[in-house]
């Protein structure tokens, strides 16, 4: 990908509401993601989100809009889901979001020929209901961030918290695809098998240890042939775009379940994304050079470097993790900041992650969901897990309204805000990824 006429700062669009300052889905976005309107008989359908407004590309396409490679790839956006859309691999796709940010943008002639268009392609937000942007048949969960990995080490093995493979190989696990599930939805406490008292049998109850942790969920588009594995220098082909990621974790099941073979139960009872899904190119502005390794570290093995990766395959990516509790809810408080990090400190990049999945022959298929593994950073603040930020509970986080937490309690909301913002370049966001605990079944 490379810069192009869609990054230009100065563009306006003729929605307005994509002109208001902090807006997560100004025209330099153009999210792609999947709704219905409410109280429709009508099937799902793709659109992209703009301001407080989404455009039904379906709607443009029937009112001839869309032309050449964009209408051949928006006849892909009729359809329930992204996978179709995502398969077609990263041309096509540029087409269609150049040819809607012409079409969005105020000085647009199909616009001002024909005003009326506004009301037959947009469908406020408040009067839609999204659905999962794909179908996804799989998904992996890294571990991507050192920082992470060695704070949680640290705690478990303290004179040796990174294992020996860590900085060579890109540590990941088969997640569950079945309970990935849509902000807003309500995560139900797990129950599972806890043994905190290592002379005691184990019990079944509840988790006490309920935690989340924020990550970047990355979309496959084109996937690869089983047998075939992607080179890191066309691993960016294979990227459809990406949405924030809260990766629920029971700690305490975690812990007993956890060896030999790693997650099992502490994870699979939900995972939640975000709606909508940033382009790899709405990104491009905010590329980076990949996370620069301390003198010592060895560099990557052959199959995982590339020098353009080297310079420009991290993403400069804003994180934030706030909590809102019971109480907070019932005395009308706003949610409160508890973690802030950017994604810059991960010590892999999303090209490196590709790579390594595929190197065996593993076959990635459209809609494919990969999480980046926790993001934290090296400050306390910058941590991305309440396991962090509590240090296992022992320094519980005060709230301003004076509770206190080391794990999550049941009411207890988690909201996720993801955002880009650059010198010279339009900030863009990711809008919102929410989960509230219910008390277990």
């Amino acid at each position: 990908m490379a810069l192009n006429d869609t990054h230009r700062v100065e563009l306006a669009s003729w929605v307005e509401s994509a002109q208001t300052p902090g807006s997560s889905f100004p025209i330099q976005n153009l999210p792609f993601g999947v709704f219905k309107r409410t109280g429709r008989n009508e099937a799902p359908r793709v659109g992209v989100a703009l301001g407080d407004q989404i455009v039904d590309i379906t709607a443009c396409l029937d009112e001839g809009l869309l032309a050449g490679a964009a209408r051949t790839a928006g006849e892909c956006c009729r359809r329930p889901q992204l996978n179709d859309l995502m398969a077609m691999g990263p041309e096509p796709v540029s087409a269609l979001r150049r040819s809607l940010s012409e079409l969005l943008r105020a000085e647009s002639a199909a616009y001002h020929r024909d005003p009326g268009i506004a009301h037959r392609v947009l469908v406020p937000m408040y009067e839609a209901e999204l659905r999962l942007p794909a179908v996804i048949g799989d998904y992996s969960d890294f571990y991507a961030s050192i920082d992470h990995a060695r704070n949680v080490g640290s705690m478990f093995r303290p004179n040796d918290p990174l294992l020996p493979n860590y900085k060579y190989v890109p540590i990941g696990y088969h997640g569950r695809a079945s309970s990935i599930v849509l902000s807003g939805t309500q995560v139900r406490r797990p129950t599972g098998q806890l043994r905190d008292d290592p002379e005691q049998q184990p019990i079944v109850a509840p988790t006490r240890r309920l935690d989340y942790e924020i990550e970047l969920g990355v979309f496959v588009g084109a996937g690869n042939p089983l047998g075939s594995p992607i080179p890191i220098m066309d691993a960016d082909r294979h990227i459809f775009g990406c949405c924030l990621l809260n990766d629920w974790s029971a700690r305490d099941i975690q812990s007993w379940e956890y060896q030999p073979l790693g997650p099992f139960l502490a994870k699979s009872f939900a995972t939640t994304i975000s709606p909508w899904v940033v382009t790899l190119e709405a990104l491009e502005p905010f590329r980076v050079e990949a996370y620069v390794r301390p003198d010592g570290d060895p560099q990557p093995l052959p199959y995982l470097l590339w020098d353009s990766d080297q310079r420009r395959g991290g993403l400069d990516i804003r994180l934030e993790v706030y909590l809102r509790t019971a109480t907070m809810r019932q005395r009308s408080q706003d949610p409160v900041l508890v973690s802030r990090g950017r994604f810059t400190s991960m010590y892999w990049t999303v090209a490196q992650l590709i790579a390594h999945h595929t190197s065996n022959g593993c076959n990635l298929r459209p809609g494919d969901l990969l999480g980046s593994g926790t993001v934290s950073g090296p400050e306390a603040e910058s941590r991305g897990s309440l396991i962090e930020r509590t240090w296992r509970g022992r320094d519980p986080l005060r709230l301003a309204n004076g509770e206190s937490r080391t794990f999550l309690a049941d009411g207890d909301e988690i909201i996720m805000r993801g955002y880009c913002e650059r010198p010279g370049f339009a900030r863009i966001g990711f809008g919102e990824c929410r989960g509230m605990i219910v008390p277990a079944a």
